[in-house]
């Protein structure tokens, strides 16, 4: 009687080359020599070639998202089914293949999810989750993923909430970290991931004096690097970004750095992308420059 492991090497790539990329899960399940073959990237690489599968956040569900590179159609919209569609998400952050999640409750609550694996892990605070908690999703040299947890604000009696601590899956517990930062990250902010390290778009602290208020400071890159588990120097950006401004950041590939921008009184767009990116380095080229006042009207924006 044959079996799997009797297959040829060839014949079992060609199938592997054909599984959808939803399945690997059950794949790399299957049997020891195909668990070996798919993390070689032998999978779905006809699918590739014609589809685009990918994640977004709707109506704070989290969906999977695929439509046909050869035909311009409706891309298929689904949410995804198990934990995922039983809980609200917030906000989601993704670093090497994984998707940390933070949930809409009271309540908050962080969870990491393994699409390929259907793998989850639920992650217990140090201290209460707060509302207004920024995170990082990276891992150090050693391939050791952490997540980092901090939050410097003030609530509305003015009480000051500040807290840096970074979560290390290989110990599966917090620790508090010593920094004492001279910059500001809005909570409505996002970092991105890019090898191993989280980029966020900062800015000086701004002072409060006698007469008021100093000139709001020009927006920065700040690099949070997770091997030495400390933010690197102010980065420049390609653009003078301020706080009313439309801004994000986003990985391309894991090998280059993307910004958006649009100025609150300008119908461009902007996007630039890295020519070098390091924690410590960073240079930029423009991409693309886009009106949208012939397609929205002067009235379109980003929202941060």
């Amino acid at each position: 009687m044959t079996t799997i492991s009797d297959l040829s090497k060839n014949l079992v790539e060609k199938i592997l080359s054909r599984v959808p990329i939803a399945c690997v899960g059950a794949v790399r399940s299957t049997c020891k020599q195909w668990n070996t073959l798919s993390k070689r990237k032998l999978l779905c690489k006809a699918e590739a070639r014609h589809q685009f599968l990918g994640f977004m956040m709707k109506k704070y569900k989290l969906c999977s998202v695929r439509f046909d590179l050869n035909e311009f159609v409706d891309p298929s919209i689904k949410e995804l089914g198990g934990f995922l569609n039983q809980v609200e998400i917030s906000n989601v952050f993704q670093c090497d293949g994984l998707f940390l999640c933070v949930t809409k409750e009271d309540n908050t609550r962080l969870v990491v999810w393994n699409p390929y694996l259907g793998q989850t892990r639920w992650i217990q605070p140090l201290n209460n989750y707060h509302i207004l908690d920024r995170y990082g999703f990276g891992y150090d040299n050693n391939r050791k993923h952490k997540i980092l947890r901090f939050l410097d604000d003030h609530e509305i009696d003015q009480s000051h909430v500040f807290g840096y601590e970074i979560y290390d899956f290989s110990s599966g517990s917090w620790r508090v970290l010593d920094i004492a930062p001279n910059w500001d990250i809005d909570s409505y902010q996002r970092g991105a991931s890019l090898k191993g390290n989280t980029y966020f778009i900062a800015k000086e602290k701004i002072l409060f004096g006698e007469d008021g208020e100093i000139p709001e400071p020009a927006d920065h890159l700040l690099c949070f690097d997770f091997t030495r588990e400390s933010f690197g120097p102010f980065l420049p950006l390609p653009f003078h970004h301020f706080r009313f401004d439309a801004g994000a950041l986003s990985s391309l590939r894991d090998e280059k750095l993307e910004a958006l921008y649009q100025s609150v009184d300008r119908s461009e767009v902007e996007i630039w992308v890295t020519s070098t990116i390091e924690p410590n380095a960073v240079s930029w080229i423009p991409f693309l420059k886009v009106d949208m006042k012939p397609h929205y009207g002067s009235g379109f924006q980003f929202q941060n």
